[in-house]
Parts: C-alpha cells; sequence; structure tokens
C-alpha cells in the first residue's frame, strides 16, 4: 500500500475527492452511507477557527443533515441556538437608533408542515468538525489531512490522482471517479481545463474577527443574528459568534490596507463608541459572480467554489455546494451500484447549473444595497428631521431587503425545470411537483415523511376508500419493473388518514420519489410501459456500471 508521509494510502478507491471543506465533505458523507469507497485528500490538517466564512445553514442544507443523522449533532454544537434570535436589525451602530427590523428570518422560524428542521445559524468550522467526524465514522481512514491533490490525468477506465503530502513526497491513487471541491483555486478544475466565466465586484470588503469583552452590555436592539450598521464611520455588518465575547463584522468598501491599519477605528464606528477589542483574525475579499464553464470532464467532476463563485448576502453559497454534494453523491453511487446509467451522470450539470446560476443573480441582487447605499444625513438626530430621514430608511430596507432573509422560496422552491433523468410530460398535462422538492408532512407522533422514505428511489402509494385496488395493481407494476433493472426501490404506503389529503395537495395517488427527495414521476395508475419509466429515472436501460 502507498503512503504518503506517515498516511497510508489506498492504491485504488471509487471515488477521491480533492478537498475537505464542508462540500467535499458532505459528498463524503453521502457517498460513505451508500457503500462507497470514498478518499478525501484535504491540505489542512486541522479545522480553524479563526475564519468562520459561511454561518448560515438553510433549511435544506438541515434536511440533509437530518437524513445523515447530524441534524442534533450540528445544533448541539452551535454555539447560537435557533430559539436564541430569527431577527435582523438595521441601526446606526449597535448603541444607536434603529432603523428596521426582520424577524423569522433565514428559515430560523418552523412553518408548520412546510419542513421538518429549521435553519441553524452556525460558524462553518462547526460543520466542518462535525462532518470530519461523520466522514471518519463512516470510513476510518479514509479522511486524509496534510496532503493535497496536485496532478489528475485520466483515460477511459479510471482517473490518476497525485497526491503530495506536507514534505513533498507524491504518490498515486487511482479512481474510478474524481470529484474537485478545492475551492476558488481548485487544482481539479485547471488540470480538466475548466474554467471559470463570470465578473467581480469592483468594491472591496474586509472581513475580521474580533473578541470584545462588555460589548453585548451596549448593544441597544436586543440579541440578532446580523446587524446591519449605517453610518459614514463604518458601514458594516456585524454579528455575534457565540453569546459571550466573539463577533465577526465586513466593512463595506474597505481595502486590506485600510482594514489592516484601522480596524480598530471600524470596531468603535460599528459599536457606535469605544470599546475594548482584539482582532482575532482578518479576511478581505472582493465578491465573484462565476461559474464555470463546464462541470464536468469523463470522469472528473466539480462542485462548490470549484464550479461557483457568489456573493456571499443571503447565506446561499456554502448551502449551494452542499446541494452539490448531496445531487452528485447519489448518482455515482447509484453508478457504482450497477443500477444507474449513463444518463445518471449526464443529469448533474444539467439539473445544477440552473440552480447555480439562479443563486448568483439571486445573491448579486442582495449586494445591490448594502450599508454603504442606504447612508443618509440625519439618521441619529433627535429631532423631526431625524425621525424623517429613519422612516425612510427604514421603509428603503423593507423594499430592498426582505428578499434576502426571508428566501424559503428560493431554497425549497428551485425545480428541476429538464433532466435526463425526469420523465417529459405532456404537453399542458405537467404537474407543479414534477422535478420539485417533495412537499413535507408530519406523521403521527411528529415524525416526519421524509424519515420513511427509503434510501433509493421511493415509490408514495396514496390510495384510499375505492381507489386502493387500483393503486395497489399500479404499485406491483413499478416494484416488478424495478425488480426486473436491479433497481432499489421502497414503497411507503400512508397511513389511510392522511393519504387523502396529501393525493389531493399533488394531485396524484402514485408519487416516485428520488434519493434527493425530489418528485421524479407521480400519476393516478402505473403508465402502460412501467419498465420505460424506470429505465428513465434510472439513466437508461443499457448495460450498466463504471
Amino acid at each position: 500500500m502507498p503512503s504518503v508521509g506517515d498516511k497510508h494510502l489506498p492504491r485504488h478507491v471509487q471515488v477521491l475527492v480533492a478537498g475537505g471543506g464542508p462540500v467535499g465533505l458532505a459528498a463524503a458523507v453521502e457517498l460513505g452511507r451508500r457503500g462507497v469507497d470514498c478518499l478525501v485528500v484535504e491540505p489542512r490538517a486541522t479545522v480553524s477557527r479563526a475564519r468562520p466564512r459561511c454561518k448560515t445553514l438553510n433549511v435544506r442544507t438541515m434536511e440533509h443533515l437530518r437524513r445523515w443523522g447530524l441534524a442534533d449533532r450540528l445544533r448541539e454544537r452551535a454555539p447560537l441556538p435557533a430559539s436564541w434570535s430569527q431577527d435582523v436589525v438595521f441601526c446606526t451602530s449597535l448603541t444607536g437608533r434603529e432603523l428596521s427590523r426582520f424577524t423569522g428570518v433565514l428559515g430560523l422560524a418552523p412553518e408548520g408542515d412546510r419542513f421538518p428542521e429549521i435553519g441553524q445559524q452556525a460558524p462553518q468550522y462547526v460543520l466542518e468538525e462535525v462532518l470530519r467526524e461523520a466522514a471518519e465514522e463512516i470510513a476510518p481512514g479514509r479522511l486524509v489531512l496534510g496532503s493535497k491533490v496536485v496532478g489528475v490525468r485520466q483515460d477511459d477506465d479510471l482517473v490518476s490522482v497525485t497526491v503530495e503530502d506536507g514534505a513533498g513526497q507524491r504518490t498515486v491513487v487511482t479512481a474510478d471517479y474524481v470529484i474537485g471541491c478545492d475551492g476558488p483555486r481548485s487544482v481539479v478544475r485547471d488540470e480538466v481545463g475548466a474554467c471559470y466565466v463570470g465578473g467581480e465586484a469592483l468594491r472591496p470588503n474586509f472581513g475580521m474577527v474580533f473578541e470584545s469583552t462588555g460589548l453585548w452590555e451596549h448593544v441597544a436592539h436586543g440579541p440578532a443574528v446580523q446587524y446591519w450598521v449605517v453610518n459614514a464611520t463604518a458601514p458594516a455588518l456585524v454579528g455575534p459568534l457565540d453569546r459571550t465575547d466573539t463577533w465577526w463584522a465586513i466593512g463595506f468598501g474597505v481595502d486590506r490596507a485600510t482594514g489592516e491599519r484601522e480596524a480598530r477605528r471600524i470596531i468603535d464606528g460599528l459599536a457606535g463608541r469605544p470599546v475594548e477589542a482584539k482582532i482575532l483574525s482578518t479576511d478581505p475579499w472582493t465578491a465573484r459572480m462565476q461559474i464555470v464553464d463546464r462541470m464536468r470532464d469523463g470522469r472528473v467532476f466539480l462542485a462548490g467554489d470549484a464550479a461557483h463563485l457568489n456573493p456571499p448576502f443571503g447565506g446561499h453559497g456554502l448551502n449551494t455546494g452542499i446541494g452539490d454534494a448531496v445531487d452528485l453523491g447519489w448518482k455515482l453511487a447509484a453508478v457504482l451500484a450497477g443500477w444507474g446509467g449513463p444518463d445518471v451522470l449526464d443529469s448533474y450539470e444539467s439539473e445544477r447549473r440552473p440552480v447555480q446560476e439562479r443563486v448568483i443573480r439571486e445573491a448579486t441582487a442582495n449586494m445591490r444595497v448594502l450599508s454603504t447605499e442606504l447612508l443618509a444625513d440625519n439618521l441619529d438626530a433627535d429631532d423631526e428631521a431625524g425621525a424623517r430621514a429613519r422612516w425612510a430608511a427604514g421603509a428603503r430596507i423593507q423594499e430592498t431587503k426582505k428578499a434576502e432573509f426571508h428566501s424559503l422560496d428560493l431554497v425549497l422552491g428551485l425545480r428541476v425545470a429538464a433532466s435526463p433523468i425526469i420523465p417529459a410530460e405532456p404537453e399542458g398535462a405537467g404537474s407543479a411537483w414534477t422535478g420539485a422538492r417533495l412537499p413535507h408532512l408530519f406523521l403521527e407522533g411528529g415524525r416526519s415523511l421524509y424519515d420513511v422514505l427509503g434510501a433509493d428511489l421511493t415509490l408514495l402509494a396514496l390510495g384510499q376508500d375505492a381507489s386502493v385496488t387500483a393503486v395497489e395493481a399500479s404499485v406491483t407494476a413499478v416494484e416488478e419493473a424495478a425488480r426486473l433493472r436491479g433497481v432499489p426501490l421502497t414503497v411507503v404506503r400512508l397511513p389511510e388518514q392522511v393519504a387523502a389529503g396529501y393525493a389531493g395537495r399533488l394531485g396524484a395517488r402514485l408519487v416516485l420519489v428520488r434519493p434527493d427527495q425530489v418528485v421524479a414521476w407521480l400519476g393516478d395508475e402505473a403508465p402502460e410501459d412501467a419498465l420505460a419509466l424506470v429505465d428513465t429515472l434510472s439513466g437508461g436501460p443499457a448495460a450498466r456500471g463504471t
């Protein structure tokens, strides 16, 4: 067995993941839970807490964590429980005037049956630590830290990956497939000749993490997950990393040199008064709106930041990457297990690119109005002019920023418009649910409908009363077609007392659901050619395999 430094590497794995950030780890968990031999190569030996980066885990990401059995573990580690605050505040400073407020933001509050898991505010490092643990639990030794992928070469049958450790020692591991999750400076992307297209914002931003003992005592607006500070001294976005002394901040329009030189002034400006502060880390950045020209080259795929970049406003970047990992993970597993045909892998880019492009558009729209665009005279004044200025600022904030904080229609409403593994519907007869996330439902005892779905394809049977016989005949037809094609299928029959209402909601008594909880097909009875349906869902009837 070859080794990199003191780490023994397998000669061959089914999937090698370059990059062990949240997206690469999510891919490893999705693959590992499906029995795929997966190796993750990550340069960082430890997870750094210096730069929290993403802090919003949206409802959809939490649904995936629930499916992996990790949602509760993550919430236990998160420094800010969702119950602590679901507010975003716009103010002249932490000690100054409040201009406007959004409540129930970012999916942090439950909405009846709409989803089984609310969102969660957590620094990116918390998610990484949980996913590292999970990856090691699934496949000990398959997470290689302190090493990096430096070369990728492929032929029709295999990918040869060169791995280098911190001492410069190199070895080659072969894989059936490779996923490049190695970020904006992706080696994998460069090796396959893919490149970003798109633009970059002109204005710089300066991120930092700081510790300020006693700052909470001066905050005039109560707990919030974000405070947008609107003043000429320090237009900024700031929020707590915990309930004690640690904060993150972004100074808008501040370049690296200015930020490094004036970090303390910026903190005093957003606080609205001089405060004690210790700078823990800095992170200058400029927003990029970019997507790769292609996400696949033969046996090599790109996901997460290696494939697309968007402004952070709205908290969609990491969450979109997790969606990439889930989509690609189950599809690679299906092909490697022998039941997925070639169309399954072809569907990765055709399904994910429209999602990524929409997220880039929405995040770019969110960036159009930041604290710098809300500056106005008299916002802190005690007189009538001040009241008028604050009213006007509040009205503009509500008009321009609501979509950023109330984005569940984007998070949950994304729909696969066209895919080779979703059957085409007759013109004018399409369902609103085909290609969309399966509508959620709580069952008796508070159990989620998602908890009873199978690991692969699931057929929901919603027959009741006189329709039961017809539905069961269709279930038998689909089951037999799946058996003949070797496609794993779980049949779930909902309790009669909920089946009728749910069937009415969907407009069908039979629903085929994919491993990612997306509705692939629905109808009142199986199609005449059930084999053709199963062939489409599984990527084609031709000989399958690697």
